[in-house]
Parts: C-alpha cells; sequence; structure tokens
C-alpha cells in the first residue's frame, strides 16, 4: 500500500518537473539531428567528390595508356620510315662519294694537263715571236765584214770566227725555233764571243735567257735577262727581257712582288707597247692593278729577229 503511495507521489510530482526538462530535451534533440543532418551532408559531399576524383584518374589512366600507344605506334613507325631512308639512300650516298673521290682524281689530273698545256703555250708564244721576228731578219742589210788582218775586230775578241755573224745567228735561231735549246745556247754563246758588240748581240743574250726560261730554269732565266738589260741598256729586246724576266721572278717562290715590280717596269717604260698590255694581264693575274705611268712613255728600238 506504502509503494503504491510512492507511486502516485512520483506520478503526480512529474507533471510538475515536466515543463523544464522536456524543453532542454527538445533543444538537445534538435542539436543532435542538426548534427546528424550536417555529418550526413558532409559524407554525401564527400562520397562526391571523391567519385569526382577517381573518375577523373580513370580517365587520366586512359588517356596515358592511349597517349603511350600512340607514342609506341608513332616510335615503330619513325624506325621503321629511318630504315627504309637509310636503306634507300645509303647506297646513293656511296656512289656519289665514290664518284667525287674519281672526280678529285680527274680535276687533279685536268690541273695537271692545263699547267703542261700553259707551259707548251708560253713556248708556242715564243716560237711564234721567234717566227715573226725570223721573217723580219730577212730584210736586214748582211753583217760588215770582219778586220783587216793585224787589226783587232770589233766583233771579236782576239780569235777568228768560224763563220759569218749572219749565218752564226741564224744558224742559232733556227736551232732555237726547232726546240733544240742546249745547241742554241751554245751557238748563241759564240756568237757573243765573235760578236759580242754587233746589232744582234741583245738578241742572242735575250733567247738564251729564253732558252732557261722555257726549261723552267727560272733562276737562270733571271740572271741572263739582267745580262741583256745591263749589258746592252735600252736595246730592242729590253721590254721583252723586263717581261720575261718578271715572269720568271713570279714562277719562283718568294718571288712575286718582284716580278710585279718589273710588270710595272714594263709599263711605266713602254705604255703603249703589246709587253706593257701583257705585263698588265700578268699584275691583274697577281691580284695588282696596273697604276698610271709615272714618266711619258719612250718608245723601244725597232724589234730584230
Amino acid at each position: 500500500m506504502k509503494s503504491r503511495s510512492l507511486l502516485v507521489c512520483l506520478l503526480l510530482a512529474v507533471p510538475a518537473l515536466a515543463p523544464g526538462a522536456s524543453k532542454e530535451i527538445q533543444e538537445l534533440q534538435r542539436d543532435v539531428a542538426l548534427l546528424q543532418q550536417q555529418i550526413k551532408d558532409l559524407q554525401r559531399s564527400q562520397d562526391e567528390k571523391f567519385a569526382a576524383v577517381t573518375e577523373l584518374a580513370r580517365q587520366s589512366i586512359e588517356a596515358a595508356n592511349r597517349a603511350n600507344t600512340g607514342v609506341a605506334v608513332i616510335s615503330s613507325n619513325i624506325e621503321k620510315n629511318l630504315r627504309d631512308q637509310t636503306e634507300k639512300i645509303a647506297t646513293p650516298v656511296l656512289g656519289l662519294s665514290t664518284r667525287l673521290n674519281e672526280m678529285g682524281g680527274e680535276l687533279r689530273t685536268l690541273g695537271q694537263a692545263v699547267g703542261d698545256l700553259t707551259a707548251l703555250m708560253n713556248r708556242l708564244q715564243v716560237q711564234l715571236t721567234d717566227i715573226n721576228n725570223a721573217i723580219k731578219v730577212n730584210q736586214q742589210p748582211p753583217a760588215a765584214p770582219p778586220a783587216q788582218a793585224g787589226q783587232p775586230s770589233a766583233a771579236s775578241p782576239s780569235d777568228v770566227a768560224p763563220m759569218s755573224a749572219e749565218k752564226m745567228y741564224n744558224a742559232a735561231r733556227q736551232d732555237y725555233v726547232s726546240g733544240k735549246y742546249d745547241l742554241a745556247v751554245q751557238e748563241f754563246a759564240d756568237y757573243l764571243k765573235y760578236y759580242g758588240n754587233t746589232d744582234y748581240a741583245p738578241n742572242a743574250q735575250f733567247y738564251i735567257a729564253m732558252v732557261h726560261f722555257v726549261q723552267a730554269n727560272y733562276e737562270t732565266a733571271v740572271k741572263e735577262f739582267d745580262m741583256v738589260l745591263e749589258k746592252y741598256p735600252d736595246n730592242n729586246k729590253t721590254a721583252d727581257s723586263l717581261l720575261y724576266k718578271g715572269r720568271a721572278l713570279v714562277k719562283m717562290q718568294g718571288h712575286k712582288t718582284e716580278g710585279a715590280n718589273e710588270f710595272m717596269e714594263v709599263i711605266k717604260r713602254y705604255p703603249k707597247s703589246d709587253q706593257s698590255v701583257q705585263a698588265c694581264t700578268e699584275r691583274k693575274a697577281l691580284g695588282l692593278n696596273c697604276g698610271a705611268p709615272a714618266a711619258p712613255a719612250r718608245t723601244p728600238a725597232k724589234r730584230k729577229k
């Protein structure tokens, strides 16, 4: 009975406490419900973002795989093309290289042939000049007879010449034109020995120098041309001697400047002559200009054969 009374008291007391406790519980329940909702929203957002990241990763992996496949295909095609091009080009290039080597040898041979042809042309030029002079010599008067016995001859130092000056000179000239250079040199030397003071002595000395020039004995040729210029100054072979001395010097190593100076001397002294034209051409071949004559032209002496 007492228990039942106590229960009744509690039941009666509950309504008195219920208003305040119920309000707090409701607020607590509301906060809990709000927190649960936020957790659900956060979870859903995280799930969506993770799904998006997962999809992007999948797409990236697929793109990378496709790219790798494309690179492999391209690399294979490039390698194949390179092999094909190598096979197509290697043989022609090898043949071209061989042909270029052959052409190099042919060019060297051609260069030597041109050099030989140039030397031959120089010899022909000299011989043509000599033939032209030979035609003129026939028009010259005969040489003066030797001096009377007992008196020294102006053309002979001491002993008697084996033949006349004209015959000796013409014989030497004929051998020179025929290319018998060694014999011609000896004959011209004999002429100078017996007739060293005659009008054709400068010619004989000039042709001795020309023999050495044609035979490429350039140093000796220069000395012989100097003999013409020093022993027989201002003669009909002066211009030719200056010109060919210059050419001989140019052929000698380290003497091109001296040769160019000789060409310039021809131009200055004989500006309107054929030798001047040739000297100017030689200077231009050396990369030099011909300049202007420093003094009035002097007309060269009448040329003799």
